[in-house]
């Protein structure tokens, strides 16, 4: 282990992030809250501790290997969280614990956007656009950011890749520069954000709501400006924007690029992972809409159909917006849901989940085994559209798949040890593990209700599905850790 590179990769690239506290103090003297000071205090801490952790070691100029790739993107997530906590801590406006402080910095960067924070309407608007920011710049992973500009820097970027993408296929390259890679995810990352923010705009929102908005919509955070989320605007146009952009940031961000850079969407519809993505919303959308009509009747159809779309987009895209309370919806719709989130997006978005890549595996996967009771002796592949699947991608979905069970349930024991109701306990894992945000039960209005014990379980919970598991894992395994 390259522990000199490691602590100054860490030491840069915390010094990288300090500068992400200085928009919101422009917010706050443009808008005069008075909000400033902690953004300052933050800024410097950040910046000092960055400071100090890269100076001793700034002439190391050694490779970064694999190893080193998965200790950074680890830590710097941890660290990143931690720091990014410090002016939420600072504000005197919000009075929040080391511990609150930490779960919403970690719920923002993780895209989480489980909240234990109330009056959001009457918060500093420099706050309100922090917190937006932070799920901006995690949804895209400050990671892939970093890659970008690290070999300015004289470090190499893939195995900081390689740790960081999600998905099963952590290989594949858009261009065949990993710098050049990172800044194209970017710049589509970006094109929609600008997209987002004036369709939402020319919809009815003030240009600081969408600006926000837009953030979180992309980064498929969930957070917002008001307590009662995209319902506070009480405009189905608002709501459409919001359930097409929700839909489109679900999708991998690959797709985009080729669609971009070949002016042509053939791309998307040769993509087995991106029709069965389609398919399951479309199939969601269709059984909430027409249970709320069985329970509802027909007195205001548009906005039921209206209703029941985007909450469906919303939580199985793990977004997590709301526009009203649908942990109240009959029948067993609110549970419906929540199992839908655990699919999540696609692979090489910002959505949380399995991820749709790797359930379509696992469903193709049982699907041949069926086949082979019938005929034993065949040789059966597994195939996403034309091209067979390596044996090796199907048993590493499968062990993810089987570890990400195991943890689910460690992490629902631990809950329910705190004092939580299985409902509750449920959720609050399926929220944070998912990068959901909301959840049933005593959760359903925000965690602040929850325990320190509880709120640190959510933390680790966020990390995990930020991380995919496996990234984080992998370090408390010995093996890493041998010579």
């Amino acid at each position: 282990m390259n522990w000199t590179v490691v602590q100054r990769i860490l030491g840069l690239l915390l010094m990288m992030f300090s500068l992400t506290m200085l928009p919101p103090i422009l917010f706050s003297l443009y808008y005069d809250d008075h909000s400033w000071q902690p953004f300052i205090r933050g800024f410097g801490l950040t910046l000092i501790s960055g400071f100090l952790l890269w100076f001793p070691v700034r002439r190391s100029r050694k490779d970064l290997r694999l190893r080193d790739g998965f200790l950074i993107v680890a830590a710097f997530w941890i660290v990143l969280g931690s720091f990014g906590a410090a002016p939420l801590y600072f504000a005197d406006s919000l009075s929040l614990s080391v511990t609150d402080a930490v779960f919403e910095s970690m719920s923002g960067l993780t895209t989480t956007g489980a909240t234990l924070m109330t009056g959001l309407d009457d918060l500093p608007v420099s706050i309100l656009y922090y917190r937006q920011q932070l799920q901006w710049l995690g949804g895209m992973g400050i990671i892939v950011l970093a890659v970008a500009v690290l070999p300015m820097l004289g470090v190499g970027g893939m195995q900081l890749y390689r740790a960081e993408a999600p998905g099963p296929v952590k290989d594949t390259k858009l261009t065949p520069r990993i710098t050049e890679t990172a800044k194209a995810l970017w710049y589509v990352y970006l094109a929609f954000t600008i997209a987002c923010m004036l369709s939402y705009r020319l919809a009815g929102m003030g240009w600081f709501d969408a600006l926000c908005h837009s953030f979180s919509t992309v980064a498929i955070g969930g957070f917002s400006t008001h307590d009662a989320s995209i319902g506070y605007f009480d405009s189905d146009a608002i709501n459409l924007v919001a359930v097409f952009f929700m839909f489109v940031a679900g999708i991998n961000f690959s797709l985009h690029f080729f669609a971009w850079r070949y002016v042509s969407i053939k791309h998307y519809f040769q993509d087995p992972e991106f029709k069965a993505y389609s398919f399951i919303l479309i199939v969601l959308s269709i059984f909430v809409v027409a249970t709320l009509y069985q329970y509802r009747g027909f007195t205001d159809p548009g906005q039921t159909f209206i209703g029941g779309l985007f909450h469906a987009v919303s939580i199985a895209t793990t977004t997590g917006f709301t526009t009203e309370d649908f942990t109240v919806w009959p029948a067993a719709l609110p549970l419906l849901l929540i199992l839908a989130s655990f699919i999540g997006g696609s692979a090489g978005s910002t959505a949380g989940g399995i991820k749709v890549i790797r359930c379509l595996l696992i469903y193709k996967q049982g699907a041949r085994e069926l086949a082979r009771l019938v005929h034993p002796s065949a040789e059966i592949p597994v195939k996403l559209g034309n091209k067979v699947v390596p044996y090796r991608i199907v048993d590493a979905v499968w062990g993810f798949f089987s570890v990400y069970i195991v943890v689910f349930g460690v992490m629902l024991v631990a809950m329910m040890l705190t004092g939580l109701d299985q409902v509750t306990a449920f959720s609050a894992v399926a929220a944070t593990l998912n990068n959901l945000g909301p959840g049933l039960g005593d959760v359903s209005s925000g965690f602040m209700s929850l325990t320190d014990t509880a709120k640190w379980i959510s933390v680790v919970g966020m990390l995990l599905g930020r991380l995919e598991i496996f990234t984080l894992l992998v370090l408390f395994t010995p093996m890493f850790w041998r010579h």
